[in-house]
């Protein structure tokens, strides 16, 4: 198996990433990252992005992750394709096995592979991607401000999905599949509360439909029942809140996560229980998951590297 000893090894291609890469070029460390699964993470699969600083007119979700690459290697960063496939991170240097036939052992190690939504399983969910179908409210809630939506789920995430999108949208529908809502008694005080949202219980979407969009949503109430009903809702936005996947896996065996897989920080830090191995975006971040928390927790990685390596003389000069 092909072997290569670097610096600084970064995974991941999101805003963490290549915020990381750009920093760490700039420190002379001569990172490499590896673009992993979804080249330029999430962002990709989002139409507009207007909350990220320095676009005051917005940008695509692939336009801003270009413009980071490319700032990337202009500071020297050499960005591969490639897809982490397991770990060995019981001693320094930390060995990554890229495809399954590549190890890269790295004096450092940035995780920045992001966290995946989790989607009902559609086909629908792909057709309307970044036209009306979204897993992130705060990030597309702006889009239907007077519009009609549904939030699918029943946990916090969800309650706290619908309570934002209730202060932009005209009516908000939560679908949730069981007869209770599993979020917490404040979550379910909050939402019941709110004039605009509606709870439809022991619901669950059967497919999206429309011509240039999303236009609506076909239901069924009490599905398998005896006195199961179907029925169509008229929305323009369909928001999933049933959860993330942390892309954390193959390092689990050597660093501490929570229980759904999150990888722990030393709070105010993005590092590890391991000296030189550290975490940037949504990976490590369950509560936030924006482009501008992760892109600056990959600054924080960065530097966190670059003062590991100098303490232990890995470095080399920076400039």
């Amino acid at each position: 198996m092909e072997k290569e000893k670097i610096r600084c090894l970064i995974i991941g291609s999101g805003p963490a990433g290549l915020t990381a890469a750009i920093y760490a070029g700039r420190a002379n460390l001569c990172p490499v990252l590896y673009e992993g699964i979804q080249p330029g993470g999430q962002l990709t699969t989002t139409t507009d992005v207007e909350n990220f600083p320095g676009y005051p007119d917005g940008v695509t979700g692939t336009g801003l992750m270009d413009d980071l690459k490319r700032q990337a290697a202009r500071f020297g960063a050499d960005i591969r394709t490639g897809i982490a496939t397991a770990a060995d991170l019981s001693g320094a240097p930390y060995t990554i096995t890229i495809d399954g036939e590549k190890r890269v052992e790295a004096d450092s190690l940035i995780i920045a592979t992001g966290a995946t939504a989790k989607y009902l399983g559609l086909p629908d969910e792909q057709k309307y991607a970044g036209m009306g179908v979204s897993a992130c409210a705060t990030c597309d809630g702006f889009f239907y401000r007077k519009k009609v939506v549904a939030v699918v789920g029943g946990g916090d995430t969800a309650c706290e999905d619908a309570l934002y999108l209730s202060s932009l949208a005209s009516e908000v529908y939560m679908i949730v599949r069981k007869p209770f809502l599993r979020a917490s008694k404040v979550m379910q005080e909050r939402v019941s509360h709110r004039e605009n949202i509606h709870i439809l219980f022991e619901h669950q979407a059967l497919g999206l439909y429309g011509e240039n969009g999303v236009e609506g949503v076909h239901l069924a109430k009490r599905l398998g029942e005896p006195d199961e009903e179907k029925l169509s809702l008229a929305i323009d936005g369909f928001f999933l809140a049933i959860g993330h996947t942390p892309n954390s896996t193959i390092f689990k065996a050597w660093i501490d996560t929570d229980p759904t897989g999150y990888i722990k920080t030393i709070p105010g830090t993005p590092r590890t229980k391991l000296p030189g191995v550290f975490a940037a975006g949504d990976v490590a971040d369950p509560h936030y998951r924006q482009a501008v928390t992760a892109a600056g927790t990959g600054c924080m990685a960065a530097i966190e590297a670059e003062r590991y390596l100098s303490e232990t003389n890995k470095a080399g000069s920076v400039g």
